[in-house]
Order: structure tokens, then C-alpha cells, then sequence
């Protein structure tokens, strides 16, 4: 291909914006990384002493306590310095190595993070899908004009739950569907008496169990998508594609899904990237109140136990899984809005 050409340009400015995107995520990472190593150790807290704390929770004795600690300590690395141990840590960031963990000693943190996995990214998959699917739906007919008032005045009522943490509205689901109705289970994620597999039964149960933690998130969530869509419909009525669809006679569903919704959805996707993060923190306390298997009940288990290693694991895959995710959005931005050139980028 001929330099100069126009396709030869637009690719290597893609090249170039696709390398810059991917140097700022990697250096996300590492600050992120590098901050959830530092932050525990400058707490004070010495994790081997939280085994012998946890050897006399479980009745055992003070028999032989420093020998204990001192191998702790070794095994782990506890006793090297710390520019060193955050030598190995980065290494093992690179080698996807995190570990053995301590307060499950032998059990390394991968297979520990291997097990909570699949119930978060299914739960929170759900979650974002659906608090994104109808709130920007909610927002797009509260921004629309020709949408009742009626119509508008019972789509707002969820918006008034956004200012409330999603662990308390699990609290609240939880008082009102497990305990008050007994609708609904209020821990775990299925049933101990069906066997896990791919069938009806145990899929059922699964279901069942995380229907109110999602919830509870999809109706926090869903307010901020709502609200941003409603703002971008609303700036939407004067616009000149706007006019030219009026002036072709077409139908209301049309004007408002193809000339309304989908001119205004590209920007809802930075929006998407943002609840996120957000939601992967929610998840910890969300996931401790329905006492759910997945990663935020492993991370608080990891915090009481001041297990560094299993903390460190789990926060720096959530860092990777969010900005890997940013890192997708923004470079799929320009594909998605052509108003967008990757040649007006130089960040």
C-alpha cells in the first residue's frame, strides 16, 4: 500500500491511537498494582502474627508461636526487604503467579480466586447488561417529547433508589423476600441439596440465589445510565437528523430508536466503563451480605485474615478485568461514533 494513501493514514493512526491507549492501560495497572501492595504493609499489620491469631481463634495453642511465624515469614517472604518482595510481586504479576495463599495454606490464590470467579463475572455480567439495557431506556423515553406524562412520571420513581447503597437495598430486599415473604433464599448460591451441573435444577437454583444481589445492584446502577441518557435525548431534538426524519414521515418508533437512542448511545458506553469499576467494588459488600461465593466475599475474608497475597491477587485481576474493559470501549469509540477520528486523538 502506497504511503500517503488515505487507507495507509487511517491505519497507522489507529496503530498509533490503539499503542497510546494500550501504554496508559498498562500504566494503570501498575499504579493500581503498586498501590494495593504498598497500602496493607504500611498499615502495620504483620500477616504471620494473623495466623498464630487465627490458630488460637480455632483453639489451638501458643506452643512453638515464633518458630511458627519465623516460618511463615520465610515462606512467604514476609522477612525480605521490601523493595525485593516488591521485586517478586511484579514478576509475578507478569507470570500471572500469585502465590499460595496464607490463611488457606497450601491452597495456592489462583485456584482460590479460580472458584470465586465464575459466580462474579456471571452475576455482575448480568447485572451491567441489564441495569445498562433499561436504564438507557428509561433515560431515552424521560428525554423523549413525545413520551406521556403519565409514562414519565412512573419511569422516574426507580430513579429515586440511585442515592442509596446497593448493600443497603440488599439489606432491604433481603429483610423484605428472604425473611418477611421467605420468597427467596438469603445466602449462598444454590441449594446443598442439588448437585452441581448443567441442568435444569441446579441452573434453577443458581438463578434463584443470585436473583436479589442482582437486583439490588440493577437498581442503583440503573439511575446513572437513566439519567445520562435522558440528558443526551433530550439535546437530540433540535438536531438537524432529528428535523429530516420528522420531514420523512416516519413512524415514532423508528425516530426514537434509529435517530434517537442510537445517536445518543455511543457516549452511554464511557458510562459503561465506569459503573464497571464501580460495580466490582460494590460487589465486596453485596457479596458479603448474601454471603455469595464469588470474589468480594473472598476479598473480605482476605482482609480479616490480612492475607496479602490473596488481597493482592484478587484486587489486581479486578484492576486488570476494568482496565482491560476501558481499554476496549475506548478503542471501539471511534468504530462506533463516526463523528469520532482517531486523528483528532493525541493523548
Amino acid at each position: 500500500m502506497i504511503a500517503g494513501h488515505p487507507r495507509y493514514v487511517t491505519k497507522r493512526l489507529m496503530q498509533g491511537y490503539i499503542g497510546r491507549r494500550f501504554v496508559r492501560m498498562l500504566f494503570t495497572i501498575w499504579l493500581g498494582a503498586s498501590a494495593i501492595f504498598f497500602i496493607p504493609r504500611f498499615g502495620g499489620n504483620d500477616p504471620a502474627d494473623a495466623v498464630l491469631g487465627g490458630l488460637l481463634a480455632a483453639g489451638g495453642t501458643t506452643e512453638g508461636a515464633d518458630e511458627l511465624i519465623t516460618a511463615y515469614s520465610e515462606r512467604f517472604g514476609f522477612d525480605d526487604p521490601l523493595l525485593v518482595q516488591y521485586g517478586k510481586y511484579l514478576k509475578n504479576i507478569v507470570l500471572f503467579d500469585n502465590g499460595l495463599s496464607i490463611s488457606a495454606f497450601p491452597a495456592s490464590v489462583d485456584e482460590q480466586i479460580g472458584r470465586a470467579l465464575p459466580w462474579t463475572i456471571g452475576l455482575m455480567s448480568v447485572a451491567i447488561l441489564l441495569s445498562f439495557l433499561i436504564g438507557n431506556l428509561i433515560g431515552a423515553l424521560l428525554g423523549w417529547p413525545a413520551t406521556k406524562p403519565l409514562t414519565r412520571a412512573i419511569l422516574s420513581m426507580p430513579l429515586f433508589i440511585t442515592a442509596i447503597p446497593a448493600f443497603m437495598v440488599g439489606l432491604i430486599l433481603l429483610w423484605l423476600f428472604s425473611f418477611r415473604l421467605q420468597w427467596l433464599p438469603f445466602s449462598g448460591a444454590y441449594d446443598p441439596d442439588v448437585a452441581p451441573g448443567w441442568n435444569l435444577s441446579f441452573i434453577g437454583s443458581v438463578v434463584k440465589h443470585g436473583f436479589l444481589p442482582a437486583v439490588s445492584v440493577i437498581l442503583v446502577r440503573l439511575g446513572g445510565f437513566a439519567l445520562g441518557m435522558r440528558g443526551m435525548m433530550i439535546t437530540t431534538a433540535g438536531q438537524d437528523y432529528m428535523l429530516l426524519a420528522e420531514a420523512k414521515g416516519l413512524s415514532k418508533r423508528r425516530k426514537f430508536f434509529r435517530y434517537g437512542v442510537r445517536n445518543t448511545l455511543a457516549p452511554q458506553l464511557t458510562e459503561l466503563g465506569v459503573a464497571i469499576g464501580s460495580i466490582a467494588g460494590g460487589f465486596v459488600i453485596v457479596e458479603r451480605v448474601f454471603n455469595y461465593p464469588g470474589l468480594g466475599s473472598l476479598l473480605f475474608r482476605a482482609i480479616l485474615t490480612d492475607d496479602f497475597p490473596l488481597i493482592q491477587g484478587v484486587v489486581v485481576y479486578l484492576i486488570i478485568g476494568v482496565t482491560a474493559m476501558a481499554f476496549l470501549l475506548d478503542i471501539a469509540y471511534p468504530l462506533i461514533d463516526p463523528r469520532i477520528s482517531y486523528s483528532k486523538d493525541r493523548s
